[in-house]
């Protein structure tokens, strides 16, 4: 996913007083939030409007010891999801020191961290203009507050809100954390890589008292490549399939056809990449089992990756190469801004604008009425995208 806790930080979103909305109204972004009669369809939607209000994100000097509060479920209550921010806090700063090796420029990630008055925060680390990584994002976010029931239902992927009786709830406190990374390589026969492991608890809606806290976990990773290289692939691919059956053999071949159907751009009829697995709404196993299968699946990530990066971030190439890598990545943007649930989760709820697009690439190509030609390396990576094979 392309992107977020589901790709991004989620905006988290509190009940309004009249000091917070004073320091709203002063503020450049009070101008997008309006509380004003003429622009709210009904009383309904008057009260929900008034009842829960944006809070933006407030920068910090350095990254706390952690985003939790100090409750029952929060810092040292051993839950998970103190393990959970814990796994992804952990992975964040092994896979940036990682790329930082593996791009030999020197440069570091640049990193920026926030946090929100209502509940938890993020860190955002970005590599940018290296070596070997025209872009590399690895953002990890710990949120928690109250969300509309729009931006539930995009972070469900359905239109179920909790209510059973069709009743349309209304907002939804939650609690969302995730690691989310995009890594755009130079080189056009070095693949771009997503992966996104998440980790959501919702309670009832606030105007569907009795409804049963529901959570689950989410994520996967896929690989994107300009050329079909199949060594690459299949080695990807193995790996994916290594940590899956480490938990239920039934993992790799289930998740990676929902792979493919998710990262499917239906206005093209082709899939974004040669895929890899998804899973979503995952909660029909035991909860610690399931944390553990993220975290060993976040974990893969580098072994998966670092080969092929090492294998193919010095291949000569052409400018031919270079305008096809720029069409590709065009797909890219296609999807992350039209159909992926991350992207759709953050800026329903007013999200961090730099992490949520910061999944896209610096640059991208769109060509009238481009086709290759058969038979060319174009063309066969084409035709696995719109033909997705069994790579194992």
């Amino acid at each position: 996913m392309a992107s977020s806790l589901l790709t991004t930080p989620s905006q988290t979103l509190a009940a309004l007083n009249p000091a917070t909305a004073r320091a709203r109204r002063s503020s450049p972004a009070a101008s997008q939030v309006s509380f004003s009669l003429p622009r709210l369809p009904s009383r309904r939607a008057l009260r929900v409007r008034a009842a829960v209000a944006i809070e933006k994100e407030v920068p910090e000097n350095e990254a706390p010891p952690t985003f939790l509060r100090e409750d029952g479920a929060g810092a040292g209550s051993g839950s998970v999801r103190e393990r959970f921010e814990g796994m992804i806090r952990r992975v964040q700063g092994e896979i940036c020191a990682a790329l930082e090796e593996a791009d030999g420029s020197g440069k570091r990630f640049v990193e920026d961290v926030w946090s929100r008055p209502g509940g938890g925060g993020g860190i955002s680390r970005v590599l940018q203009d290296g070596n070997v990584f025209e872009k590399a994002g690895v953002n990890v976010s710990v949120v928690y507050g109250v969300m509309p029931p729009d931006a539930y239902r995009a972070a469900k992927g359905a239109a179920k809100n909790g209510a059973a009786d069709g009743h349309k709830a209304g907002p939804v406190p939650f609690f969302a954390a995730g690691i989310s990374s995009v890594l755009h390589p130079k080189n056009p026969f070095a693949p771009t890589l997503h992966f996104n492991y998440r980790y959501f608890e919702t309670d009832a809606p606030q105007d569907v008292p009795g409804a049963p806290r529901s959570w689950w976990f989410g994520g996967g990773t896929d690989l994107t490549p300009s050329y079909l290289i199949e060594e690459d692939v299949k080695h990807f691919h193995s790996v994916q399939k290594q940590a899956c059956d480490k938990f239920d053999p039934s993992f790799y071949p289930k998740f990676k056809k929902w792979c493919d159907d998710y990262f499917y751009i239906k206005h093209r009829n082709e899939r974004r990449g040669l895929g890899g697995i998804f899973f979503d709404d995952l909660n029909d196993y035991d909860q610690d089992m399931l944390l553990n299968f993220a975290t060993e699946c976040a974990g893969s990530v580098l072994p998966a990756y670092i080969p092929i990066i090492e294998r193919r971030k010095d291949t000569p190439f052409n400018e031919e190469h270079k305008a096809w890598q720029q069409l590709r990545r065009g797909r890219y943007v296609e999807f992350n801004l039209v159909y992926d649930r991350g992207t759709t989760f953050g800026l329903k709820t007013g999200g961090r604008i730099e992490s949520i697009l910061v999944s896209l690439p610096l640059t991208a190509r769109w060509e009238y009425d481009h086709k290759p030609e058969e038979g060319t390396e174009e063309f066969k990576l084409l035709d696995a995208c719109i033909n997705p094979k069994e790579w194992l």
